[in-house]
């Protein structure tokens, strides 16, 4: 397997079409987890939706996997991608199970970033959270980010337009 990045029990690659069976159940098999901040693509004509759009220009998407065995612990996306003066997007992510709460989403997400600061030429990424989801505020404020506001009815999710934490971290700055 050819990853983008390894770290810790990490490692990151892109999503393929062939992986639409283990996404699909690993999705399946988090759903509790991931209620109500997220959903992810549970079926094959939604994870074949999830490769379209990570396909775009404005988007990347990674696999964070199990450096061990090569299963996917979870996933990340950086959509909204605008270069120029900015050159920044915006960063989702979540654990499947059993890889909650193992540090495989932490380290996976780390590589992310750090791919996205170095080979995609990024500066800022920023990570809108819901207030009471508290693993991820956690993991944001262990990677880094920091809060810099507060967005009422921000996202629409699970049926209700849901208030968001605004956290946002920046490439480091050359010495």
């Amino acid at each position: 397997m050819r990853y983008l990045r390894t770290g810790g029990p990490a490692a990151i690659r892109r999503p393929r079409p062939t992986d639409v069976d283990e996404f699909v159940a690993a999705a399946r098999r988090s759903r509790d987890l991931h209620h109500p901040w997220l959903a992810a693509a549970s079926s094959t004509e939604e994870y074949d939706r999830y490769l379209r759009k990570v396909r775009r220009r404005d988007c990347s998407g990674y696999l964070i996997c199990d450096r061990a065995s090569g299963d996917i612990a979870g996933y990340a996306t950086i959509s909204g991608i605008v270069l120029g003066a900015l050159r920044g997007g915006y960063l989702g992510y979540a654990a499947f199970q059993p890889y909650s709460g193992t540090g495989h989403a932490s380290a996976g997400v780390a590589l992310v970033i750090d791919h996205a600061f170095t080979a995609g030429g990024l500066h800022r990424l920023e990570a809108n959270i819901q207030p009471g989801n508290e693993p991820s505020r956690r993991m944001a404020r262990k990677l880094g980010f920091r809060l810099e506001g507060f967005s009422p009815d921000y996202l629409f999710i699970d049926g209700a337009w849901r208030d968001h934490e605004r956290w946002a971290i920046t490439a480091p700055t050359p010495a």
